[in-house]
């Protein structure tokens, strides 16, 4: 799954990568959960007069998606995730799968891998060139009962590359930018027709640093959150705990 990720590029970094015309002006957020607002670029082929760049803009949503035949927030789980494999088959994305496909820039993401002992070491997995990346995205605007709309969305994930199931089993679906037109395209291509661009990145696209666990709490949104800490062996931190208890006892 995909539970937090980052967005530290610049507004003009991201606007060059999306070859977007304009975008507003953003701070680096490094603590991204979800119900927060998320960018999402959405757009199609169709080239505005007298510019040679793609009709593309981007905007904020909810972390969270909620279809639009959903009747209240409360009916609903927070679909902050949806699965590559099966998104087109269930009703809560079958629409925006169809319909509204976007990207959500980010530079990376964080995940956390489970120990036996019940223990969660957290990893921020970048890409190891750098840069940033596009998640799939899905998007729906759901209508309040008063009238008000509110634009939300999902990430759409896949099977984690072989390098990174050791640490959980899923992540983003990655967009590269030679397949960004095909997959906003919701007029020419049924979900269908860009199913192969759902599967995981190579083995190496990304590496995996493990972090301090100040990231579990949304509180903390700092850059401190990305810098890499000493992860002991699991029997070290057995014979030191052990080593620990044995001391106390003096």
């Amino acid at each position: 799954m995909c539970g937090r990720f980052a967005l530290n590029a610049t507004p003009e970094e991201v606007r060059a990568f999306f070859e977007l015309l304009e975008i507003a002006e953003f701070p680096a957020r490094f603590n991204i959960a979800p119900t927060q607002p998320i960018m999402m670029i959405v757009g199609g082929l169709r080239h505005p007069e007298g510019s040679n760049l793609p009709n593309r803009h981007a905007l904020l949503v909810r972390w969270g998606l909620l279809p639009s035949w959903a009747k209240s927030p409360k009916d609903m789980p927070l679909l902050i995730n949806a699965r590559g494999e099966s998104a087109y088959e269930k009703a809560a994305f079958r629409a925006a799968m169809r319909h509204r496909r976007t990207l959500v820039p980010a530079s990376g993401f964080y995940e956390w891998r489970r120990s036996g002992s019940g223990r969660a070491q957290p990893y921020w997995v970048r890409p190891r060139n750098g840069g940033l990346v596009a998640f799939a995205g899905l998007m729906e605007t759901w209508s309040e009962p008063g009238g008000s709309e509110i634009d939300t969305g999902a990430i759409v994930t896949t099977g984690a590359s072989a390098d990174l199931t050791s640490i959980h089993p899923r992540m983003p679906v990655i967009i590269r930018p030679e397949h960004f037109a095909r997959w906003l395209d919701c007029v020419n291509y049924e979900p269908r027709e860009v199913a192969d661009l759902l599967g995981p990145v190579e083995p190496g696209f990304f590496e995996a640093v493990p972090v301090s666990n100040r990231v579990n709490s949304v509180a903390n949104m700092g850059p401190d959150l990305q810098e890499r800490v000493e992860v002991m062996a699991a029997e070290e931190q057995a014979e030191a705990s052990k080593s620990a208890a044995q001391l106390s006892l003096f």
